[in-house]
């Protein structure tokens, strides 16, 4: 039950918490029954030489009115405007004390032993009132006793006898009240170390699971059988395993419905210490190195599961390769370019002179053509080893290709047809404008030449969407060329392989390796109309590393 709300013009009551309001519900319940049984009782004649012995007109109306005052007050604590605070437990235990009071008196004093029900008061005030109202009431309900012996001592037959023993039953009262008020304390405080630890249990473990739902490594935890018990949403991003479960049951999904995943396992099963290899969970997708371990020694224990995307340590060894690469081609600019410069000159003094015939021009014009190839494969070399580290920014994919496409089609004189097709419009990325900027403009001479030289026209459709396996989102650059043979695809990427004998096979080299560097993946597949296409698959922009 919630504990009560304050009303207007109750602002200098202390309401009663919770677990007091509950304690008063209950007290409410035996002051009914005490009530009860005592009217009975009296009307009976059950229990004639105590109850009322000495005055039954005032035991009949004292009994009488607790009774009805008893039932309103339990009738009032369940009504939804009544707000019970510590005056009104107060109250409860003066009418209390006063009741008793009167019951004993009219029964022959303390020797009636009605005095005795005062510790249930006593004890009752104690729990629920502070302390100070608590000793009040115990002091009050000791006046009490002591006060009705002395009357009777004074005017009835009752003797010194009866004194003593209502200083001994208030010594009592006291007694009681402390020790219920230091026990109370005492519990009050265990429950709130308790529930403190509870808060504490609970903000760890909703931290714990805050942090292994957002980290950038796939954590599951597998049942011996391979059924899912627990799945971060970097592994259910990686795997393409979709996140929804019923509460408090397992994932409906196994390893064993994913043949590389199950394979894995196995794998791991035969030969924990082997390291298991990359896998694709489809040839579009990032590549995933898994590693498996048990959360105990026994073999039918849960296993955990990391999963981690190789491009973050592929961007690692990038920055290693692009250092090797820097001190190369130093000694290549040094070493090759003078000579080859020489040799250039020499080829165009030598198509200069009147003495030579048509045949030799024609060798010396070989001899300018490989040059200008082997200073461009060169100079695409240098590129890489110049290239600074990425300066990711936030872009929106619709803007960023509207900009390229306007900047791209004004240094090109030549008729094109460059179209953009991006849905949602507000998809975002995450990459170096520059270096996206660099790559699309390989890719987009490459998709413009092989249209036209197919259809005779240049024509060419830059597609984004999101993947929502991977909740990624994508760029496909898709053109109407004859696309490359299947043999060549696994080699495309490769440095220096060309199908064309005036390039040089490193600028899809160059664009995957700045792929890599801003944590996207270039693949190339047939698009669901058999069109030759380029796939730019980002990183997640909640997810992506920012690099200084």
């Amino acid at each position: 039950m919630a504990q009560p709300e304050q009303v207007p013009g109750t602002r200098q009551r202390e309401l009663l918490s919770e677990e007091s309001f509950s304690l008063l519900k209950v007290y409410a319940y035996y002051r009914i029954t005490l009530a009860t049984v005592f009217s009975a009782m009296f009307l009976t004649h059950l229990a004639p030489n105590i109850l009322g012995k000495e005055n039954p007109g005032l035991f009949s109306y004292t009994i009488g009115i607790y009774t009805v005052i008893t039932f309103i007050t339990l009738i009032r604590l369940y009504s939804s405007r009544f707000t019970p605070s510590h005056q009104h437990m107060f109250l409860v235990c003066l009418v209390d004390i006063t009741a008793m009071t009167l019951l004993m008196h009219s029964s022959g004093g303390i020797s009636s032993g009605l005095g005795l029900l005062l510790f249930i008061t006593i004890s009752a005030s104690s729990i629920i009132l502070p302390k100070q109202i608590a000793t009040l009431t115990a002091a009050l309900a000791t006046i009490a006793v002591i006060a009705e012996s002395i009357f009777n001592l004074m005017y009835a037959t009752a003797s010194m006898q009866s004194i003593m023993t209502a200083g001994l039953l208030g010594i009592l009262l006291f007694s009681t009240s402390q020790l219920f008020l230091y026990l109370t304390k005492r519990m009050r405080e265990a429950a709130e170390e308790a529930e403190l630890q509870t808060l504490r249990r609970q903000h760890l473990q909703q931290l714990n699971e805050l942090i292994v739902q957002r980290m950038r490594t796939g954590i599951i935890v597998l049942a011996p059988n391979g059924a899912i018990r627990l799945i971060n949403e970097s592994a259910a991003r990686l795997l393409e395993i979709p996140l929804t479960m019923e509460q408090n049951s397992e994932f409906d999904f196994s390893f064993a419905e994913i043949p590389s995943l199950y394979e894995c396992l196995q794998n791991w099963r035969g030969n924990p210490r082997a390291r298991i290899s990359p896998i694709k969970i489809r040839d579009t997708g990032p590549e995933l190195q898994l590693s498996f371990a048990g959360l105990e020694d026994d073999k039918n224990a849960d296993i955990i599961v990391f999963v981690e995307d190789t491009r973050d340590v592929a961007q690692q060894a990038q920055q290693l390769k692009l250092a090797s690469l820097g001190h190369l081609t130093a000694s290549i600019a040094h070493e090759v370019r003078n000579p080859l410069g020489a040799i250039s000159h020499a080829a165009q003094l030598l198509a200069e002179s009147d003495t030579i015939d048509k045949h030799d021009h024609r060798l010396t014009e070989i001899i300018q053509n490989h040059s200008l190839r082997v200073n461009q494969i060169i100079e695409n070399v240098l590129q890489l080893s110049r290239r600074k580290n990425p300066a990711p920014e936030t872009l929106n994919l619709k803007l960023f290709l509207n900009k390229f496409v306007s900047n791209y089609l004004q240094a090109h004189s030549e008729s094109l047809n460059i179209s953009i097709d991006v849905e949602p419009a507000d998809i975002t990325i995450t990459a170096d404008p520059s270096q996206l900027e660099q790559v699309l403009n390989n890719l987009s001479d490459n998709g413009l030449y092989f249209s036209q030289k197919k259809t005779g026209e240049a024509t060419l459709l830059l597609k984004g969407y999101i993947d929502h396996s991977l909740d990624t989102p994508c760029l496909d650059i898709i053109d109407d060329g004859p696309g490359i043979p299947n043999n060549d695809i696994a080699k495309v990427f490769e440095p220096f392989f060309t199908t064309s004998p005036k390039g040089t096979g490193l600028g899809l080299y160059l664009a995957r390796e700045l792929c890599e560097a801003n944590q996207a993946r270039l693949d190339y597949h047939f698009s669901e109309q058999r069109k030759s296409c380029f796939q730019i698959s980002f990183a997640h922009p909640d997810k992506a590393l920012k690099t200084a």
